[in-house]
């Protein structure tokens, strides 16, 4: 009684917080309004999968993806070097990637359109040392750059938790037994290391999937992603009904992928432990 008690306060913010609005969206998603009142439809969902807006899912689907595979090219590397002991100054190096995570999101991804901007500050240094200016504002390089700004640290503090908690014993073992170091690495510490690179994978992806503010900023509204479209039918169009079909794609898709991350993990997991 007491533990049911004490339970009470989670469960009714879950039910206020979670429980209803998801079942709000799904109504909204098989509801069409007619004359007659509303009803069941599948109306929204059928949209949904036409040519044109299949392309924004496609397209956010790449850049999402994209974004991921150079936030985990980047972030593992550095991951590494955090946990080493060649790099002095590691610790700063870990500050550098927390500290901007104190700030709004907003306003780091509107210190990229001063940094990107015809006379920013990118070009203003490419000018001085004499090397040609960039224009890759409004662009989908930029819009890729601000998600793999905002996202990097959800990519290197998994990983690098994972590494901090590898024995260095196991490490010294492999070597004593006359394993190089590129073995050392493929054998021992990326298997030991798959859980945080999972997590890293998943919590990137599912972000950059649905963001639509720095596709919005950065992009110049060039072109449209999947989060800008859910944004347009809830706040300009007034459409809830095809806003919540996609957001409930947008749900399945990311319970998919966390399935499959959770699958990969499970399987370098054992691969270890065999």
């Amino acid at each position: 009684m007491k533990r049911s008690f004490t339970l009470a306060p989670y469960l009714v913010w879950m039910a206020i917080f979670i429980v209803v609005p998801m079942f709000l969206v799904v109504y909204y998603a098989f509801t069409v309004t007619t004359p007659e009142g509303a009803s069941f439809s599948l109306a929204n969902f059928s949209r949904f999968f036409e040519p044109i807006y299949l392309r924004v899912l496609w397209r956010s689907l790449y850049m999402a993806l994209l974004s991921t595979a150079v936030c985990l090219v980047l972030g593992y590397p550095a991951a590494l070097i955090m946990v080493g002991n060649a790099f002095e100054r590691k610790h700063v190096l870990l500050l550098l990637f927390v500290v901007p995570m104190w700030m709004n999101f907003l306003l780091r991804t509107y210190a990229w359109l001063t940094i990107l901007e015809r006379n920013g500050f990118l070009n203003f240094l490419l000018g001085k040392l004499n090397l040609p200016t960039l224009n890759i504002l409004y662009t989908n390089s930029a819009v890729i750059l601000g998600m793999v700004y905002n996202f990097l640290p959800f990519m290197v503090l998994p990983i690098y938790s994972v590494l901090r908690k590898i024995d260095p014993g196991v490490i010294e073992a492999a070597a004593d037994l006359g394993a190089n170091p590129f073995r050392v690495f493929t054998k021992v510490i990326l298997p030991l290391s798959l859980p945080g690179v999972v997590s890293g994978i998943t919590m990137v992806f599912m972000p950059a999937l649905t963001t639509f503010v720095i596709s919005r900023l950065l992009g110049g509204g060039q072109f449209t992603l999947i989060g800008n479209l859910i944004e347009q039918q809830f706040l300009v169009v007034g459409d809830w009904g095809f806003g919540s079909a996609i957001s409930v794609v947008m749900i399945i898709l990311i319970l998919l992928s966390m399935a499959i991350m959770s699958f990969f993990e499970g399987e370098g997991r054992e691969a270890t432990l065999w």
